[in-house]
């Protein structure tokens, strides 16, 4: 009888070591950590929101004045560290090119007909460096967030950023494409305007933005998203507030520079609404840009930092 009831005790241990050990993953999964370094390649469309161009209605720096034609490719390389499955630290260098164009405008008779009649327009080559935070809120609502096979996964973006640029509008009277920033068209660095200082050609910018990623498999994974960057200059367009009187172009320039910078500043269809001391650009509205990214990223390889040892002694 004794011995009969110790048998029956040891099987109820047995059986339920058997349980908690069968639990275990269920419950480890939540206190695992675990880091992962990513490596990859971005390209995409990315667009100039800021005084040129534009369409009907009052200018604005957000998607509603999105000129499709002035598209342009963005490449760009980056690396990824993830201390966890839901949190990502991003640095990225992107190269491309910005456009408007006052010209491609469809007028309708409203205030957008004063930008087609400015007739400016500029191009700008740019290169960038971000560092970004990752986040993917849906990692928590995932059973095993280490198994990453044919996941998708949304994720947003913010950061800081910094961007280099040099604008060049296209000179009316021999069609070549010169730089703008020397010139000081809106009178930057002219006694007669100490508020206007020349322009910084290296700025920062803030990039925020929404993507989805979906994991190919536990290594490779492609992304789209689209990321904003809200900057702190009006002057990649090289437009900003008003025109100046031509005659302080010969005042500072020589005659070559001051005819050039007189062509430059001015160019609009009808001078006369275009005079001196009228608007030329929105000074109180900041440039931007944004791109469209599709991301193709490998992960490296990954580390717990720490692992769960224990081990289930019974087998059946």
């Amino acid at each position: 009888m004794k011995q009969h009831l110790r048998f029956s005790v040891g099987k109820r241990w047995v059986l339920s070591l058997a349980v908690l050990c069968g639990s275990l993953p269920a419950f480890s999964q939540y206190g695992e950590k675990s880091s992962s370094w990513e490596i990859g390649a971005t390209i995409g469309p990315s667009n100039f929101l800021g005084d040129l161009g534009g369409n009907a209605g009052k200018g604005t720096t957000f998607l509603k004045d999105n000129n499709f034609p002035m598209t342009n490719l963005t490449f760009g390389l980056y690396v990824t560290y993830q201390p966890t499955e839901w949190l990502g630290f991003r640095l990225a260098g992107n190269f491309g090119k910005l456009e408007g164009d006052d010209a491609i405008i469809k007028g309708k008779g409203g205030y957008e007909e004063a930008r087609k009649n400015r007739n400016q327009n500029f191009k700008s080559k740019f290169t960038e460096g971000l560092l970004l935070a990752e986040v993917y809120p849906t990692v928590f609502f995932e059973y095993d967030q280490s198994d990453t096979w044919h996941k998708i996964r949304p994720y947003g973006l913010i950061g800081v950023g910094m961007f280099k640029f040099n604008p060049q509008g296209q000179d009316p009277l021999t069609g070549r494409w010169v730089d703008l920033n020397p010139l000081s068209l809106e009178g930057q660095g002219f006694a007669e305007y100490p508020d206007r200082k020349v322009a910084k050609l290296t700025q920062m910018n803030i990039p925020m933005g929404v993507g989805v990623k979906f994991f190919l498999n536990e290594k490779v994974s492609l992304s789209a998203e689209v990321i904003h960057r809200k900057t702190n200059t009006d002057q990649i367009d090289g437009v900003s507030t008003t025109y100046i009187d031509p005659a302080l172009f010969y005042k500072y320039f020589p005659v070559a520079k001051a005819q050039l910078a007189a062509r430059m500043a001015n160019k609009a269809l009808d001078p006369v609404n275009h005079a001196p001391g009228r608007k030329r650009g929105t000074e109180s509205n900041n440039d931007a840009y944004y791109t469209f990214g599709i991301k193709l990223g490998i992960r490296l390889g990954s580390g717990e930092s720490y692992n769960n040892s224990t081990r289930c002694p019974i087998r059946f």
